[in-house]
C-alpha cells in the first residue's frame, strides 16, 4: 500500500518508516486477502489524493458505492491499520527528535524544565520547586476507540523496530527484526480493531494499571533525575565527566497521581462503592509488587561489605530490632547476604512491602512513612560509609517512588451529580433518616467505602469528593450531611475535602458567590480550597471562544477570593484531549493563566486516547511532565503575571465583546428547533455507543427516547461532530465573536501580545486545519435541514476568513509547515474513510438495507471507520 510522504529531507527517518510500514501492510493485504483488495484500496487513495490535488477524474463516493459491502469493510480495515501505523512511526520520530536536542552544553530551549531553570535561576527553582505540585488525574471517560490487543500489537511492533534499528547489531538479527515486524503486522491485520463487549469500570481500571506498570512507575524517579540535571546545569557544573548522583538530590516528590476510574460515578451506574473498594484494591496490590520488586533488586546490589562500608550504629541498631523480632525472616536473608548490613535492610524492608501486600499484620509496614524511614536510614548509613553514589543512586529512586505513590498509587477521587445528592437527602428527610430508595442506599454506602479505605491505605489514599454541575452552596453543604447521615459520629474523623465542579457558562459566572456562601456557612473557614472547572461541558454549554474567555475570567475572579480570604487555591482543570474540550498544548495554557491562579500547583484531567499519548511512551511522557512542571515554574513568574494581568486589562473589553457574540451565535444554533434531531441524524451519536470504549453511558440519564442536548455529555458530542469532518465543536462562533472587533489592527495585536488569545487562535486554526468542507457538506445533507447546513457553513466560512486575516496569512498552518504538511498528508487517508463511512450511515439513516443481517454489516462497516477516523485525526472526545 503506498503510504504518504513529503520532500522534507530533515523527516526521512519518519518518512521512510511510513513507507515500509505501508508496503508492509499492502504486502500482508495482497497475501491475506488477494490482489483485488490491494487495487481497491490503491484505487480509493489515488482517487482522493487526486480530489484534494484538483485533478480526480472519478467521485470517490461512487467508488466506494460500488464496493460489496464485505469488500468495503475490508477496505476500511486497510485504511484503519495503516493509520494505527504511520501514528507508531509519528511517535518514534517523537522520541527521535527528543533524544537529537537532549545535548550537555547547548542553550535549553524556552518550554523545557531546564530553560525554566535558567530562566529562573538556581537558587529561585530550588526555592519554588519545595512548593511545586503536578497533579495529573486519569480518567476512564471514553475516548481511547483502540482495543487494548491493538495497543500492545503495536507495542510489539515497536520493540521490533527498535531491535532493527539498533547499529550494534548484525544482518541475520536485522532481518529478523524485519520478519518480526512483519508477522507482527500479519497478526494485526487479523486483529479485531473492535471491541466486542463493552468495558466495565474493573477492565478500565487494568487499563489504567497498565499504564503504570509499563511507564508510569518508572517515570517518577526519571522526571526527578531531569529536574536534578536541569538545576545541576544552570550552576555549569553538569559535562560528560560531572553527573548528577554524587550528592543529596534537592528535588523533592513533586508529581503527584490522581484517578477517577472506578470513583466516577455521576452518571454511571456501574461504579459502585463495592467497585471504589475493589479498584483501590487492584490499584495497591499493583504500586505494591512494583515497590517490592524494585526492593528486592537494590537490596541485592547493595552488596557492600560491614569492613569496607560500616553501618551506622542506627542500622547496627535496627537490625538487632528486626532479628530479635523477626529472627526465622532475618536468618533467611542472611544465609545470601552475611556481613551486608544495607543489603539485609532493604531486602528485609521487601519482605516488609510483601507482607503489607498479603495483609500478613505481624510483618507488615503501617504506612509508608514507616517504610521511608527505614530507607533513609540504610541511605544515612550508606552516605557516611562512603558509599554516597550508592545512598543517592537506585536507593534514592526507590524513596522518590514511595513518596510519589504511596502504598495506594494514586488517590482515588469520588465525583457525584449534586442532583443524585439531593434526591438522596429529600429520601432521608421523609423517611426520619432510612433511606427508602436504592439510589440513597448507595450514596451512602460510597462514604462508609471512603471511610474504610482510608482505614485501611491513609488518608491519601481516597479524600476528594467532586461535585458536578454545582450550583450553590447547598450543593456542597449535601455532601457533609450525607456523610453525617452513612457515618453517624464517626463521621468526624473522615477526611473529607468537597471540591465543587463548575461547569456551565452560568455557574462560572456565579463560582465566587457560591463558595462565599458556602465557607460563611462552616464553624471555621478553611485554609486550603480546591475547584474544579469544567472545560468540557463550558464549551459544549456555549461555545468554545465563549467559554475560554469564561473560564479565564472565572480563574481570576477565584484567585482573588482567595487572595481576599487567605484560602492556598488549587485549581483543577478538568480538560479534555480534544480542541473542543480544552485540549491544546498544556503548557502554554498554564503560562496564560490569570495571575495567582496557578501558584505552583497544576491538576488536570487525563483521559482517555491522551493518556496513551502523554504516558504511553516513557520519553515522550517524560518530556510531556518535564514541560509542564517547567511552565508550573515560570507561570508564577512577576515577568509572566504582568504580562497577563496587562493583557487582559488591555484587551479586557475587546474579549466582553467578542464573548457575547459569539455566545448569541453558538445559543442560536444548538437552540434551533429540531437541532438536536438533525446532529444525531448527521453523525454516528447513536451509533458510537456499540464501540464499548467504556463503561459510561453517553447521556447522564442513561436513557434512551429523544436527544436532549443538556443530558448528551461533551465526549459523544465532540466525537461525533468529528467523525462528520466539520470540527463544530472547535470553532463554531469564533467567526461571529472576532467579527464584533472594531477593526482588524486590535485582533493581531490581541493576537501579538494576549497570550490567552493567542493559545484561542491557535487551537481554532488546528481545528479548522482538519475541517473538510467538502466532505462536512455531505454529512449535512442527511438531516435535510439545509437552513441548519447553511448557517453551520456560513460560520465555518466566517471563522476561517477571519482566522486567516488575524494570522495575516491565506493559508491554515503556514506557519507550521511541519503540522501543515502532517495534516496535509493524513486528509486523502481520512478522506477515503469518511466516504465509507458515509455509505454506510446513509444507508442506515434512509433505511436502505434488505434485512437485519445486512444493516448489522453497515453497523460494523461504520464502526470500523469510526476506529479509522479517530485514528487518522488523533482525536475522538
Amino acid at each position: 500500500m503506498a503510504a504518504y510522504r513529503s520532500h522534507d529531507d530533515g523527516f526521512e527517518p519518519l518518512h521512510d518508516d511510513v513507507r515500509r510500514l505501508g508496503a508492509y501492510v499492502g504486502q500482508i493485504v495482497a497475501e491475506s486477502d488477494g490482489s483485488d483488495l490491494y487495487d481497491d484500496v490503491e484505487a480509493l487513495r489515488r482517487a482522493c489524493r487526486d480530489v484534494r490535488r484538483g485533478t480526480a477524474e472519478v467521485d470517490p463516493q461512487s467508488l466506494v458505492d460500488a464496493l460489496p459491502l464485505e469488500q468495503a469493510e475490508r477496505v476500511a480495515r486497510s485504511f484503519a491499520v495503516l493509520f494505527h501505523l504511520v501514528n507508531l512511526a509519528e511517535e518514534r520520530h517523537r522520541v527521535r527528535v527528543l533524544r537529537s536536542r537532549d545535548r550537555i552544553g547547548e542553550a535549553p530551549s524556552r518550554d523545557s524544565l531546564a530553560g525554566a531553570v535558567a530562566a529562573l535561576g538556581t537558587a529561585d527553582a530550588i526555592e519554588a520547586l519545595r512548593t511545586v505540585e503536578v497533579h495529573p488525574v486519569f480518567t476512564a471517560h471514553p475516548t481511547e476507540a483502540r482495543r487494548r490487543a491493538v495497543v500492545t500489537a503495536l507495542h510489539r511492533i515497536a520493540d521490533e523496530l527498535d531491535r532493527g534499528d539498533d547499529p550494534r547489531i548484525g544482518d541475520s538479527e536485522r532481518i529478523e527484526a524485519d520478519r518480526r515486524v512483519r508477522e507482527e503486522i500479519a497478526t494485526l491485520w487479523r486483529t479485531s480493531l473492535l471491541r466486542e463487549q463493552r468495558l466495565d469500570p474493573l477492565d478500565e481500571v487494568r487499563t489504567t494499571m497498565a499504564v503504570f506498570d509499563e511507564t508510569l512507575f518508572r517515570l517518577a524517579p526519571a522526571l526527578y533525575r531531569v529536574t536534578e540535571a536541569a538545576l545541576l546545569a544552570t550552576t555549569g557544573g553538569l559535562d560528560d565527566d560531572t553527573v548528577p548522583g554524587g550528592d543529596a538530590p534537592v528535588t523533592p516528590a513533586y508529581l503527584a497521581l490522581g484517578s477517577w476510574v472506578g470513583g466516577d460515578r455521576d452518571g454511571n451506574p456501574h461504579v459502585t462503592a463495592e467497585i471504589t473498594r475493589e479498584v483501590l484494591d487492584i490499584q495497591a496490590d499493583h504500586v505494591l509488587r512494583a515497590l517490592e520488586n524494585a526492593a528486592t533488586r537494590i537490596g541485592r546490589s547493595l552488596s557492600q561489605g560491614t569492613r569496607l562500608a560500616p553501618p551506622s550504629r542506627e542500622l547496627a541498631a535496627a537490625l538487632d530490632a528486626d532479628t530479635t523480632a523477626h529472627p526465622k525472616t532475618i536468618a533467611a536473608i542472611a544465609r545470601s547476604a552475611a556481613d551486608q548490613p544495607h543489603r539485609q535492610k532493604v531486602v528485609f524492608a521487601s519482605a516488609r512491602i510483601r507482607a503489607t501486600r498479603t495483609r500478613d499484620a505481624d510483618l507488615a509496614y503501617r504506612s509508608p512513612t514507616e517504610l521511608l524511614d527505614d530507607l533513609r536510614l540504610v541511605q544515612t548509613s550508606l552516605a557516611a560509609s562512603g558509599s554516597a553514589r550508592s545512598a543517592y543512586g537506585e536507593l534514592q529512586h526507590l524513596i522518590w517512588q514511595v513518596e510519589t505513590f504511596g502504598f495506594h498509587l494514586a488517590e482515588l477521587e469520588l465525583r457525584q451529580h449534586s442532583a443524585i445528592h439531593r434526591r438522596a437527602l429529600d429520601d432521608l428527610a421523609a423517611h426520619d433518616g432510612a433511606p427508602s430508595e436504592d439510589m440513597t442506599r448507595e450514596v451512602l454506602a460510597t462514604f462508609r467505602v471512603m471511610a474504610a479505605l482510608q482505614d485501611r491505605w491513609g488518608t491519601r489514599a481516597c479524600r476528594r469528593y467532586i461535585v458536578s454541575m454545582c450550583s450553590s452552596a447547598d450543593d456542597l453543604s449535601a455532601v457533609t450531611s450525607l456523610a453525617r447521615h452513612a457515618l453517624g459520629d464517626r463521621a468526624s474523623s473522615l477526611e473529607l475535602s468537597v471540591i465543587p465542579l463548575f461547569e456551565t457558562g452560568e455557574d462560572l459566572r456565579g463560582c465566587v458567590g457560591v463558595l462565599d456562601e458556602w465557607i460563611g456557612s462552616l464553624a471555621s473557614p478553611p485554609s486550603q480550597v480546591e475547584v474544579m472547572l469544567g472545560y468540557s461541558d463550558s464549551a459544549k454549554d456555549i461555545g468554545p471562544l465563549s467559554a475560554t474567555l469564561l473560564l479565564y475570567d472565572a480563574q481570576a475572579a477565584l484567585a482573588a477570593w482567595a487572595a481576599r480570604n487567605d484560602i492556598e487555591l488549587t485549581l483543577f482543570h478538568g480538560r479534555g484531549g480534544s480542541l473542543g474540550r480544552g485540549g491544546g498544548p498544556v503548557n502554554r495554557a498554564i503560562l496564560a493563566q490569570p495571575p495567582g491562579s496557578v501558584a505552583g500547583r497544576f491538576k488536570v484531567t487525563e483521559q482517555g486516547e491522551v493518556i496513551h499519548a502523554r504516558y504511553g511512551n516513557p520519553r515522550i511522557a517524560e518530556r510531556h511532565l518535564e514541560q509542564v512542571t517547567g511552565a508550573v515554574l515560570l507561570a508564577g513568574t512577576k515577568s509572566n503575571e504582568d504580562r497577563n494581568a496587562a493583557a487582559a486589562a488591555r484587551f479586557n473589553d475587546l474579549g466582553h465583546q467578542m464573548e457575547a457574540a459569539s455566545r448569541a451565535a453558538y445559543r442560536d444554533l444548538v437552540e434551533t428547533d429540531g437541532f438536536a434531531d438533525f446532529f444525531a441524524r448527521v453523525s454516528p451519536l447513536d451509533e458510537l455507543s456499540d464501540l464499548a470504549i467504556g463503561s459510561r453511558p453517553a447521556r447522564r440519564s442513561g436513557g434512551a427516547g429523544s436527544l436532549q442536548l443538556a443530558d448528551l455529555r461533551a465526549i459523544p458530542w465532540v466525537f461525533a461532530w468529528s467523525q462528520t469532518r466539520c470540527n463544530l465543536t472547535g470553532w463554531f462562533g469564533l467567526g461571529s465573536g472576532l467579527a464584533a472587533a472594531p477593526d482588524m489592527d486590535e485582533l493581531r495585536t490581541a493576537y501579538r501580545e494576549w497570550p490567552l488569545f493567542t493559545a484561542l487562535i491557535d487551537n481554532a486554526e488546528m481545528s479548522l486545519a482538519k475541517t473538510d468542507r467538502a466532505v462536512a457538506e455531505r454529512y449535512l445533507a442527511l438531516g435535510d435541514r439545509p437552513d441548519i447546513t447553511e448557517r453551520i457553513l456560513a460560520e465555518l466560512d466566517l471563522s476561517t476568513s477571519y482566522v486567516l486575516e488575524v494570522l495575516d496569512t491565506d493559508r491554515l498552518l503556514a506557519g507550521r509547515r511541519i503540522l501543515r504538511a502532517a495534516v496535509d498528508l493524513r486528509n486523502p487517508y481520512v478522506d477515503a474513510l469518511s466516504h465509507l463511512q458515509l455509505r454506510a450511515l446513509t444507508a442506515l439513516r434512509q433505511g436502505n438495507y434488505a434485512d437485519d443481517a445486512e444493516e448489522r454489516r453497515l453497523r460494523e462497516l461504520l464502526l470500523l471507520t469510526v476506529n479509522g477516523v479517530a485514528a487518522g485525526l488523533q482525536n475522538t472526545g
